[in-house]
């Protein structure tokens, strides 16, 4: 063999491959990678043909022959011959589909057959039959079953808050998802009309509500398999469309609206200071408000490190307050805050705030509303620091991987850079700060 590496392949693959089935495409296809892996000179004495004839063959002058095709497969991994050979070409070649375009049935329903011991067949097979024959499938398995009453109960509550992979905690969630499901679901009856009525609603919330229902009907068993695999394929979950949205930064609206809270609310102005000094969503901010415990000593779950509640670092302007939000979907560990905002806390602490009552006292005032005070302290965040100890100090942890140790270094880290946010905030609003 000389210089030329020819490695033949031992597997076999090549021999239930039948060459008559190839188109001329196809052949000189195969012919290319047999010379694109040994190489123009290789490829001709490994197949044992001319130079010219390799040439003639590769260009279309003249039809590869049966013989040329089944010697130069031995040269190539089955890897190979899958990438050059289209489907159709692959199953004529394996004998599939006969010359004439009919379907060797026998060898189809074997393929067919693997479904029961191949998982990922068994999926594809299912996919395109549910994206091709739903209504054939429908109506062979009956699929919808009769009299089922669609019924918000404890049960169902229940199966949302402790039992689903992703629970739904959020007190505020549940009432909204109760509220849509006994405005356009409750006492309804399962049916085909009732899916098509929940996949072409505007509300795209519905369909996760649905979703969650069929869950938890195929979890008391009230449904079967069959029922639930395709109810759950028919009905999308509530799609994310990723756009982008401004949120343009405009300083003087900023000014304005802290201004404004400054001389005309100050118990709103300290919630407003507050998300925008730690980067806090509005229901975290109350939150704190309301349970207000600065001298409690607690343990951070999971990480065994003891900490008092409050620990403020006077020499450099600020505090942190372990907030320890973490079974929601939403998490809040620390609040970073200055200490003129902590004398706000101090007059204010252990109080409740309506969250509506800010949200409309905003609208009404032409106002900033309190969600745009987490973005803002994003975008000014990341000007003064890494996006990382950003994340960590908004609680990002869903864009974070943090062990015990990194989660120390990182509570270091925010220690150190947090006073630069500060005064750059403060640059940004000077003598309305």
């Amino acid at each position: 063999m000389g210089e030329f590496n020819l490695e033949l392949q031992d597997d076999g693959w090549f021999m239930k491959i039948d060459v008559r089935g190839l188109s001329d495409d196809c052949r000189r296809a195969i012919l290319r990678r047999v010379k694109d892996n040994l190489g123009f000179s290789g490829a001709v004495e490994a197949l044992g043909i001319a130079r010219g004839s390799l040439h003639n063959y590769l260009n279309g002058i003249r039809k590869v022959p049966d013989d040329v095709v089944s010697r130069a497969l031995q040269y190539l991994d089955e890897e190979d011959f899958n990438e050059v050979v289209g489907g159709v070409e692959r199953l004529r070649a394996l004998g599939v589909i006969r010359s004439d375009g009919s379907v060797d049935y026998s060898l189809a329903l074997q393929i067919l057959a693997m479904a029961s011991r191949d998982e990922y067949v068994k999926q594809a097979i299912l996919r395109f039959a549910v994206e091709n024959f739903r209504e054939d499938l429908k109506k062979m398995l009956g699929v919808i079953p009769l009299m089922v009453k669609l019924t918000w109960d404890r049960g169902f509550e229940e199966f949302l808050s402790e039992r689903k992979r992703r629970k739904v905690k959020d007190p505020k969630t549940l009432r909204y998802y109760r509220g849509l499901f006994e405005k356009h679901l409750e006492g309804k009856v399962l049916s085909e009309e009732l899916v098509n009525y929940v996949v072409n609603h505007p509300n795209k919330w519905l369909r996760n509500i649905f979703r969650h229902y069929i869950q938890y009907l195929y979890h008391v068993r009230k449904i079967s398999p069959e029922t639930y695999g395709w109810m759950m394929e028919v009905v999308p979950s509530r799609s994310y469309k990723v756009d982008v949205r401004p949120y343009p930064i405009n300083l003087q609206d900023l000014a304005y609206t802290m201004s404004y809270l400054k001389k005309n609310h100050e118990k709103y102005y300290m919630a407003y200071r507050l998300m925008l000094e730690g980067g806090l969503r509005l229901s975290h901010t109350l939150k704190l408000l309301e349970n207000w415990s600065p001298n409690e000593v607690i343990e951070i779950n999971g990480l065994g490190i003891d900490t008092q509640r409050l620990v403020c670092f006077e020499d450099k302007g600020f505090c942190r307050y372990y907030l320890g939000v973490r079974e929601v979907v939403k998490p809040c560990e620390w609040a970073y805050f200055s200490v003129d905002t902590l004398k706000l806390i101090e007059k204010y602490g252990r109080t409740h705030v309506d969250e509506y009552a800010i949200i409309k006292y905003a609208k009404r005032n032409n106002l900033l509303p309190p969600k745009y005070m987490r973005k803002i302290a994003w975008r000014l965040m990341i000007q003064t620091m890494s996006r990382e100890i950003a994340r960590f100090i908004q609680s990002r942890f869903g864009e974070l991987k943090i062990s015990e140790a990194r989660y120390e270094d990182l509570l270091s880290e925010a220690d150190e850079c947090y006073p630069k946010y500060l005064q750059h905030l403060g640059n940004k609003l000077i003598n309305i700060y």
